[in-house]
């Protein structure tokens, strides 16, 4: 595994979806390095027309690209509209990997999911359990897309000597986080409930499941600090996972919230809905290996989600 030292000093880095929760986490954490970051909204870019994307780059010649842009959604989004999730991801990684090899982009470091690993992986999952099975159906048209990105990754190293690297990350909360009803992940589907919970001094809250399956959360700005630190330590071909390492189950996670939050009732768990896979965690051993870990708490970051939420989205869900 290459640990090659690149410095980031003066570098002009474009943060590519810069507004989503991962790219709003990359501008916080390079705030403080000597450097020089660009943006582009999509009133000026749009990332799914290559000549538009290949021009934008050839003019304002980043020498980083962070590509963290992508179409993402929850299950009902996946299920609903699997042709958006397909095309739209498929063309805004083509669209700015190509044209970032174009206009001779130093470093490129792509943003996966763990919803590319096969679906009855071996637990923790490992980076070799890519394409060794078959994917969840549900989001299976993202995970295709996202599996494209980390191959044309490669691809471009091989054929071209691009240095492009790619990252996988587990389940991600924090500031930034999709509060929308139907696309919500756990974390933010959880906060919303309590909340509105305590707002209207209910005795008790249900969940979905009997609360018993384990889950692996990572803290975005934990990862934005791992994606800082790939890109001046790694080099090689391989994804690289990254994960707090600690799983906690459903109901684990929804007493922490109800802690947080100030809620005090009880859970009702619906055990005639859906748990899910029992676990899902990743192996992240070779970024620690590397000298990386990620050190936020789960309740410290969820207090730092929620106070975001009470600032940006609480007056607009309730």
């Amino acid at each position: 595994m290459e640990m090659n030292k690149f410095d980031i000093s003066g570098k002009k880095i474009w943060v590519a979806g810069h507004r989503g929760m991962v790219g709003s986490a990359l501008i916080r954490r390079l705030a403080s390095e000597d450097c020089e970051i660009i943006i582009a909204g999509r009133d000026t870019l749009d990332l799914l027309d290559q000549t538009q994307t290949h021009a934008w780059l050839a003019e304002n010649k980043p020498d980083v690209v962070f590509l963290a842009a992508a179409k993402v959604g929850g299950i009902w989004a996946n299920d609903t509209y699997p042709a958006d999730f397909l095309y739209d991801n498929l063309m805004i990684e083509t669209n700015v990997i190509h044209g970032s090899y174009l206009a001779g982009v130093e470093k490129l470091v792509f943003l996966g999911s763990s919803c590319i690993y096969p679906k009855m992986a071996e637990q923790p999952m490992k980076e070799e359990a890519l394409l060794t099975g078959p994917l969840e159906e549900t989001n299976q048209w993202y995970a295709i897309a996202k599996i494209a990105g980390i191959k044309m990754c490669q691809a471009y190293r091989r054929q071209y000597g691009c240095d492009f690297i790619s990252a996988m990350p587990t389940n991600l909360f924090g500031a930034g986080d999709n509060y929308d009803e139907k696309g919500s992940h756990v974390v933010a589907a959880l906060i919303q409930k309590a909340h509105r919970a305590k707002l209207a001094g209910d005795s008790s809250m249900e969940l979905w499941g009997t609360g018993t399956p384990l889950r692996e959360f990572l803290f975005v700005d934990d990862l934005a600090d791992a994606l800082v630190f790939l890109l001046k330590n790694y080099s090689d071909e391989p994804h690289i996972n990254v994960g707090s390492g600690v799983e906690h189950s459903i109901r684990e996670l929804a007493e922490t919230i109800a802690k947080v939050i100030g809620f005090d009732g009880e859970f009702i768990f619906d055990t005639s809905k859906p748990d899910g896979t029992p676990r899902k965690l990743m192996d992240s051993t070779r970024l620690g290996n590397m000298g990386w870990k990620a050190d936020t708490s789960l309740e410290l970051g969820l207090k730092s989600a929620y106070q975001w939420y009470l600032e940006n989205r609480a007056w607009k869900n309730d």
